[in-house]
């Protein structure tokens, strides 16, 4: 069973049929793009560039769509990588940038 079924479910591989106008409405507001008046968190993002699972352009679309809110936000781009973040130095990176981000964000009280 995939892990990513909000799209896939409705996919029968060996009969293919795009997707109902219900289904694309179905689709549209579980997007976060669909959503993206209400975002005010600082957004780390994270891509991998070989992504067959999720396309990249989806996380760029919603990182320009933040920086054009002014919503605090930052773009980690790892072009050798694909959905997982699975080599060592990429993942290094990932987790030290992830670290400094919350840094920069969190609030001590």
């Amino acid at each position: 069973q995939p892990d990513i079924q909000s799209w896939t479910r409705i996919y029968n591989f060996s009969k293919f049929r795009p997707p109902s106008k219900d289904e694309l409405n179905i689709m549209w507001e579980k997007s976060p793009i669909a959503h993206i008046e209400h975002a005010k968190a600082p957004t780390l993002i994270a891509l991998g560039m070989k992504d067959r699972r999720v396309p990249p352009s989806q996380g760029l679309e919603y990182f320009h769509a933040l920086r054009a809110k002014n919503v605090p936000s930052k773009l980690l781009i790892y072009e050798d990588c694909d959905h997982a973040l699975d080599k060592v130095v990429n993942e290094a990176d990932f987790w030290i940038n992830t670290k400094r981000w919350f840094d920069d964000h969190l609030r001590k009280k």
